[in-house]
């Protein structure tokens, strides 16, 4: 690629699965999303190329962006509105050029940023037919970046580390039909009267609502004036800017952050200088899981609010303190898997295993006072409702000990000991995310409701799964919680229930621990089956969801919503 020629561009081969997801769009629009752009990280490292098509679709991934922002000597700001044809985010108002650097040295230049200057001149020609005589690079200023994600609809997303330039120039228009459907020139009032205008017609993409709103400063309108910084601006997750965006599928909305997250853990659970400690504190995590909990406060906000990247760090430090409490569980339930993998007393040893969930649970704090957007004076309230859950946690954990060798156990106690074992987690996920988006105390309270409703659904459910999933599905020996005398919401129903021979059945592998057979485990959940047990279990089950349901409909419609509803339903789909 030399000279700007536009199309004479570096490209990736488009595999079936992306071909299948442009299938029936614009023959011209769906060849440039064969483009290869500049994958990067938050902080704009390169990681690679890749096409257009797989970073803006499913999950996406950051990439190279930038915005050009181009004043006439009346100090007008050129707008154009995307063409209906284009793939992502057709007919919005958006600023005056935005597009990406594609992979090559000549875009990958970050010296002066003559990478993205060299785009934008590229991409002025394309769209706009601006001569790149009338558009040198010394006139171009690279002012700032952002960091923002926006969703279109199930399909398409935005997530950009977004480079702002501004040029002051007279340029003639020869707009391209396939890129462009409309122009024009706006003073700075008439550019205010547009952002605060409510009007469909006229819809103004989300990144350039973020530049307008949040980083542009009046000094960008004036020749000579602007001047830049190294600040990658956070944005979050911008989705709600675009009205009648449609949110992603649960697994899509936790996969968008997943990566982050685990880089956030590792990052934090491999800094010691001690291999066999850090291997310890890993082994866990390296094991996978879906990282509902760390994904929780970012998801939560997304629905009531603003996003950041400190609910990232966050939700890693709850992440890395769940994993604490299941190395400590493990060996207080003499478990020898987790994950489908020897728990971590067995692959290292006892001692090192106390160490590591002790190191973690040290770590997890550490890393909250470090974390990116979180102000000191919300230190407070996080060590404060992340203290209480810890120490939660533990409480019910010591009464799920005490009820092993207790023969009546009433349910309330058993509510009250999944209250602190298990949904206190997911309420404090709920209450933190809302909180850090700057939700009202109403909301704050509603999530912290539905994070309650939805632990004990969760927990109730997980109980049901160990009676009625195999080992394999379970990661661990399945009937373990019958074999170790755990008193279950169906165990403590089943006891309830006149003395019978289903009933002895139970009784005959309650609390047997190994000694318990093969044979007595699998009667023993028949005999909670026949007692009706399992079917008072799953009645409770659903009317957490339920109630978890109703909370959510408090809540205004936007595109996070989808994913906590999904989450919700997830529970009673594990089984049903």
């Amino acid at each position: 690629m030399a000279s700007y020629q536009i199309h004479d561009v570096p490209t990736i081969a488009v595999d079936e699965h992306f071909a299948a997801v442009l299938n029936g769009g614009d023959a011209t629009q769906e060849a440039m999303m064969a483009e290869a752009i500049i994958v990067v990280d938050e902080q704009d490292n390169v990681l690679g190329p890749m096409t257009k098509v797989e970073s803006h679709s499913g999950a996406g991934s950051y990439h190279r962006a930038f915005s050009v922002l181009l004043f006439d000597s009346s100090g007008r700001l050129l707008l154009q509105r995307r063409a209906s044809d284009k793939i992502t985010f057709p007919s919005v108002w958006a600023n005056s050029c935005c597009s990406h650097p594609l992979h090559c040295d000549e875009e990958m230049d970050l010296v002066d940023a003559l990478g993205v200057k060299r785009a934008a001149v590229r991409k002025l020609e394309q769209e706009l037919g601006i001569s790149p005589n009338q558009v040198p690079l010394k006139d171009f200023q690279f002012v700032t970046r952002m960091r923002y994600q926006a969703r279109q609809d199930e399909t398409w997303i935005e997530r950009e580390i977004d480079h702002c330039l501004v040029i002051h120039a007279d340029v003639d228009l020869n707009v391209n039909p396939n890129e462009v459907s409309e122009t024009k020139w706006v003073s700075q009032f008439d550019l205010e009267e547009m952002l605060v205008a409510q009007d469909d017609e006229n819809i103004i993409a989300p990144w350039f609502r973020c530049i307008a709103a949040r980083v542009m400063t009046d000094d960008w309108w004036t020749p000579g004036m602007v001047s830049e910084d190294e600040i990658i601006h956070d944005m979050g997750d911008v989705s709600h800017m675009l009205p009648g965006a449609i949110g992603a599928d649960l697994m899509t909305s936790i996969a968008e952050v997943k990566g982050l997250v685990e880089q956030r853990i590792e990052r934090a659970l491999t800094a010691t200088s001690h291999a066999r400690l850090s291997g310890a504190m890993m082994h866990l995590v390296e094991g996978g899981g879906k990282r509902m909990r760390a994904t929780l406060p970012w998801l939560v906000a997304k629905a009531v609010g603003d996003t950041h990247s400190g609910l990232l760090d966050v939700g890693a430090a709850i992440e890395t303190i769940h994993n604490f409490t299941l190395v400590h569980d493990d060996i207080m339930d003499d478990d020898d898997v987790r994950r489908g993998r020897p728990a971590v007393h067995i692959a290292y040893d006892l001692p090192t295993a106390i160490n590591a969930g002790d190191a973690m649970l040290a770590i997890a704090f550490e890393a909250m006072a470090v974390a990116e957007g979180i102000e000191p004076v919300q230190l407070p309230f996080l060590i404060k409702r992340i203290g209480r859950m810890v120490r939660r946690v533990s409480e019910g954990q010591q009464l799920d000990i005490e009820f092993e060798g207790k023969i009546a156990v009433e349910e309330d106690e058993y509510i009250e000991m999944i209250r602190g074992k298990t949904a206190v987690m997911f309420l404090t996920c709920a209450e933190i995310g809302a909180h850090l988006a700057g939700a009202d105390d109403e909301v704050i309270e509603c999530m912290h409701d539905w994070g309650l409703a939805l632990g004990l659904c969760f927990q109730l459910m997980d109980d049901l799964i160990d009676v009625l999933s195999d080992s394999d599905t379970l990661g661990k020996p399945s009937g373990s919680d019958v074999a170790r005398g755990k008193r279950t919401l169906m165990v403590i129903n089943a006891l309830r229930q006149p003395e019978s021979p289903i009933k002895d059945n139970l009784l005959a592998a309650l609390g047997k621990g190994n000694a318990a057979s093969k044979s007595q485990v699998n009667s023993a959940h028949q005999a909670l089956d026949e007692l009706g047990s399992i079917a008072y279990a799953r009645k409770k089950a659903e009317s957490y969801h339920q109630e978890a349901h109703r909370c959510l409909d408090r809540l205004d419609d936007n595109p996070g919503i989808v994913a906590l509803r999904e989450l919700t339903d997830l529970q009673l789909k594990r089984l049903f």
